[in-house]
């Protein structure tokens, strides 16, 4: 019986990248950063990340980890939940004009 080697990494052309949730969730944040009277730079302070990573986050270029996203909602002064939820009716917003 012939050993199957195993390939490290993801398939050729796989992707986790998914731009429309990562602009969704970034509009979600700019939203509430916005209706707190935060700072883009303040706010990336608050969470402990650059200023220009959270632009690429709120601009949707980027989506945050899991660990960024807890900090985040840190720095929001919000749940992940109230975040999530707020990335969920742009989601269905964004499905309904198509």
């Amino acid at each position: 019986m012939q050993k199957r080697t195993v390939q490290r990494g993801r398939p050729t052309g796989a992707t986790t990248f998914d731009a429309e949730l990562a602009q969704a969730f970034g509009a979600a944040v700019r939203a509430l950063r916005t209706e707190r009277g935060v700072a883009q730079e303040s706010l990336a302070n608050l969470a402990g990340i650059e200023r220009s990573h959270m632009g690429k986050v709120e601009r949707g270029e980027h989506a945050p980890t899991l660990a960024i996203i807890f900090k985040i909602a840190d720095a929001l002064g919000c749940s992940t939940a109230v975040l999530m939820t707020e990335t969920e009716k742009r989601l269905r917003a964004a499905a309904t004009e198509t």
